[in-house]
């Protein structure tokens, strides 16, 4: 069994159609929220301060380490919003699909994408392991309600331009819309989604891309987000751009190669990335936020606000 997966040929057509869509829609009411205290501490302190409670470790079912020459990448899934994707790469991590294949495709201030550069040649691509599905539905969202009762969704209180309500939970950013009953995970920097083609069950995870850039928010609801880079951004967001359309390499040696991806489970523990990912339902995290909403010292101007894409969750070594 080989690949289907076309490659993300259609997210630059689909930003833009997107993009003028919004301009055109008339904005979203939303509910004023009560505004927070101002925040006595700057985000250094309050996470110097915090307890160690606060703090989860990684799942080792739920975690990529992407292994390249410069270094590693500690990819988090996130298998309540997107579970059929989340166990196919899971699958495919175990079945080493990825182990000698490469970053094909870097577009400046939008995605790096990796995958099977013969993934669209039935001939030349790699063949799937056991377990994994050639095709997969779109999970675009998931009911709302289902968030807010099993993920512990925190609301944030402010202003989002691309949903009625914006939040956190299982540390990913969430955007949401009652009248809807949806909620989906927000094409913030950092962000890892699962490339597909012109149909909605075209991807199946073989491909993936991080954005690396200004938030594409004009994506969410249109591709599937299959969880975020959790450390290594540095290593993917500073690569060499592509000459060709969508930032494509149009030669072999231009490409990252990839050593090999594992599940952190399969790595023995003394091997594995000694990090803490922030609970999002903490004391601590409302702190941070409140923190990046009312700046001091430095600050001339304090903007009183942040969103989901501004407000990234942190991580820390082990103490």
């Amino acid at each position: 069994m080989t690949p289907t997966l076309t490659p993300l040929a259609c997210l630059a057509a689909l930003a833009l159609s997107l993009g003028a869509h919004a301009a055109n829609a008339a904005p979203a009411k939303t509910a004023k929220a009560a505004k927070p205290a101002k925040s006595a501490k700057s985000a250094a302190d309050v996470l110097k301060d915090s307890p160690a409670g606060d703090w989860r470790a990684l799942d080792p079912d739920n975690t990529l380490l992407m292994e390249l020459a410069t270094g590693q990448v500690v990819i988090e899934l996130a298998p309540r919003f997107a579970p059929a994707h989340a166990a196919n790469i899971r699958a495919l991590a175990r079945g080493g699909y990825w182990d000698g294949l490469a970053i094909l495709r870097v577009q400046d201030n939008f995605v790096t994408q990796w995958g099977d550069p013969d993934g669209d040649d039935a001939a030349k691509a790699r063949p799937l392991p056991a377990g994994v599905n050639a095709k997969l539905p779109a999970e675009f969202s998931v009911p709302l309600d289902q968030v807010g009762k099993t993920a512990g969704f925190v609301r944030l209180p402010d202003v989002d331009g691309w949903a009625p309500r914006a939040g956190f939970a299982d540390g990913m950013p969430v955007a949401a819309d009652p009248k809807t009953g949806k909620a989906w995970l927000a094409h913030c920097y950092g962000m890892v989604g699962a490339g597909r083609g012109d149909a909605v069950d075209s991807s199946n995870g073989t491909e993936l891309y991080v954005v690396i850039g200004h938030a594409p928010r004009g994506l969410d609801l249109n591709i599937t987000v299959v969880g975020r880079v959790l450390k290594g951004m540095e290593l993917l967001s500073a690569l060499p751009r592509g000459a060709t359309a969508m930032g494509f390499y149009d030669k072999p040696e231009q490409r990252t190669g990839i050593q090999r991806v594992r599940l952190l489970a399969e790595v023995p523990a003394a091997e594995r990335p000694a990090l803490q990912v922030l609970k999002t339902g903490s004391a601590t995290w409302q702190q941070l936020l409140d923190a990046r909403r009312y700046r001091g010292g430095w600050y001339v101007h304090s903007p009183a606000h942040t969103d989901i894409c501004s407000a990234g969750v942190p991580t820390r070594p082990i103490p």
